[in-house]
């Protein structure tokens, strides 16, 4: 939980104000899941927070829905490296890859 603070505090992700009534306030969650190696020994337990969307509208506080992706150049950045170390790829998992999507709409979500 700690690294997914710190990694939505060094990106600038919010900052905290008193709730403006006009808006709808979201509220939020925290997500667990284990991360597993290649012989499915448990790696790392992974924490993420995320906003309880159930109650936006469409049209009315937000106008569409994505996945955030990697960009091409980082993946192909980390496949050429990959190729270089004669590394075989399966899988690949960019860390806080949501962060870098834009949304157009300012949120609203409570502190919990």
């Amino acid at each position: 939980m700690t690294e997914e603070l710190q990694a939505l505090h060094r990106q600038g992700m919010w900052s905290l104000i008193p709730p403006p009534s006009q808006h709808l306030i979201l509220g939020c969650k925290w997500t667990y899941q284990i991360k597993l190696n290649l012989n499915g020994k448990i790696d790392r337990y992974k924490a993420r927070l995320v906003e309880k969307c159930f109650d936006q509208q469409l049209g009315i506080n937000y106008h569409g829905t994505f996945s955030p992706v990697a960009k091409l150049p980082t993946i192909q950045i980390l496949l050429e490296i990959a190729n270089q170390h004669a590394c075989q790829v399966t899988k690949l998992d960019v860390s806080n890859t949501f962060l870098h999507g834009d949304i157009e709409e300012d949120v609203y979500m409570c502190q919990q």
